[in-house]
């Protein structure tokens, strides 16, 4: 693979912020590469926080690919509490536009007089979620505009979970995590994992027990590699509804405003020549992550980090950057 791999770990781990750990897996065409550096190896286990609304996304495609649920449902017909206000559908919800805000009332006050700096989410339950959702209205009419909602993210795996009659992980581990053989990748606190840290001091696993479809799975490059490498060809999946899903998850649904951008079930889009680039990034109090791939060139790649995001952080971009840079090489070859 050109660059050379070292090259490419090399690159995202000087973006890093000082990580100890550092893994990417990279895809293009039929080259495969999984590179690490430092405390991580192939199959360790990264917080990956928004990456995990990548995988609510897919069960979502899966569950409607079944006939399960509709992307139309409201999603108060798959809870089991009132949703006041105006009609919110499962759609809305997994393409940011449910009016939602970004977090639950009261959670943002709880974190702050708690755990802020190492588990914001920790203390905030799903009865106090339920209360939350009793006290919301929508900033604006369900379906008018983009705002990026925690909240919205985590009630679509609840509305999942309960119109399939189990909790959200187990739901995930049995329609996407298991078929794709992804061992490595759950929501899962107490498995084993890289240490993480934030501003250079350590900090405790992210826990996150009212909103685990938003931002609490784990996953290993090998993982994102087997999960990447599905995106790119659809047809590999087991079973004729994941087939499915791995192409719907991939339709753009709606148009970003001046931007000329897409936003597909949580991926966003963005054209490259043309082209479609899916991608997405994530971030805990002591990981981050990006992930990304262009299906036309068969090219992806995700880079995992034991670092949190901060303001200077340039992990995310510099991920999106070398993931331009793998598919230009591909063009070119192709070309010559």
């Amino acid at each position: 693979m050109t660059p050379r791999p070292t090259s490419l770990l090399d690159t995202l781990t000087a973006a890093s912020g000082g990580a100890s750990a550092v893994a990417v897996a990279a895809v293009r065409g039929g080259e495969r590469a999984v590179l690490c550096h430092g405390a991580a190896g192939p199959g360790t286990r990264f917080e990956t926080g928004s990456l995990t609304k990548t995988f609510t996304a897919l069960l979502l495609a899966e569950m409607a690919a079944r006939g399960e649920v509709r992307y139309d449902d409201p999603v108060g017909r798959h809870l089991p509490c009132p949703v006041p206000g105006p009609p919110i559908t499962l759609l809305h919800l997994a393409t940011h536009t449910s009016g939602l805000p970004r977090l639950p009332p009261g959670l943002l006050a709880r974190a702050v007089r708690g755990g802020w700096y190492s588990n914001p989410y920790a203390d905030f339950s799903l009865d106090d979620l339920k209360d939350a959702l009793r006290r919301t209205r929508p900033h604006h009419r369900p379906g008018t505009r983009v705002r990026y909602s925690n909240f919205g993210a985590g009630l679509l795996g609840h509305a999942l979970a309960h119109a399939a009659g189990c909790d959200y992980p187990q739901l995930l581990a049995e329609r996407v995590l298991l078929p794709l053989g992804l061992a490595d990748t759950d929501c899962d606190p107490g498995r084993p994992q890289a240490l993480g840290h934030w501003h250079g001091r350590p900090r405790p696993p992210w826990v996150v027990p009212a909103l685990p479809a938003a931002m609490a799975l784990r996953s290993s490059a090998r993982d994102m590699l087997a999960f990447l490498t599905a995106l790119l060809d659809p047809r590999s999946a087991p079973s004729p509804s994941l087939r499915t899903a791995l192409a719907d998850v991939q339709r753009p649904r709606l148009a970003l405003p001046r931007s000329g951008h897409r936003m597909c079930l949580f991926w966003n889009l963005r054209p490259r020549a043309g082209r479609p680039l899916l991608h997405h990034s994530g971030g805990t109090r002591g990981f981050t992550s990006f992930a990304g791939f262009l299906p036309r060139s068969g090219t992806a790649l995700v880079a995992l980090a034991n670092t949190g995001p901060t303001r200077l952080s340039s992990f995310v971009q510099t991920g999106y950057e070398v993931l331009c840079e793998l598919d230009l090489l591909t063009h070119r070859r192709h070309d010559g």
